[in-house]
């Protein structure tokens, strides 16, 4: 996943593509910031499903960011923040549609042994850990609270 980026911001910087280069490097910032948070705690480099989270999370404030822009009645500002998801979204994996979360939300709750809303938690933590960058986890922790209803 480093590599990917790193040779993606390489080519960026060769390209002198002003759109791009920022967030890569907005992005390897963050994970250099986890890498030292990491250091601190006595744990190794980022791993690729940490990456992923990094980069979910980037998406995730860029469309909070987009609509707040929207509301704000500021397009330039919002359109810019979609360019960046875009960029971002490059690093992610396909997201899961919604028919495919519910499979895996039931799939997951059979396999936790989940039978009331207590045990959303350990379903989540199973979807988190298999699907990481793949589902949008807020979506998908309404879909499981319904289906443990």
């Amino acid at each position: 996943m480093r590599g990917k980026i790193a040779e993606s911001l390489k080519s960026a910087m060769k390209a002198q593509d002003k759109r791009r280069l920022p967030t890569l490097r907005l992005i390897q910032a963050a994970i250099h910031d986890r890498d030292i948070a990491n250091r601190g705690a006595g744990k190794g480099p980022t791993s690729d499903d940490e990456i992923l989270q990094i980069l979910a999370k980037m998406v995730k404030q860029r469309e909070e960011s987009a609509k707040a822009y929207d509301d704000g009645k500021r397009p330039e500002l919002a359109a810019q923040e979609r360019d960046e998801m875009a960029i971002i979204r490059d690093f992610l994996p396909t997201q899961l549609d919604e028919a495919a979360v519910l499979a895996a939300a039931r799939e997951a709750i059979a396999s936790t042994g989940a039978a009331s809303q207590k045990d959303m938690g350990k379903v989540m933590a199973a979807l988190k850990e298999k699907y990481a960058g793949q589902m949008d986890f807020a979506k998908a922790g309404g879909i499981v609270k319904g289906l443990l209803q």
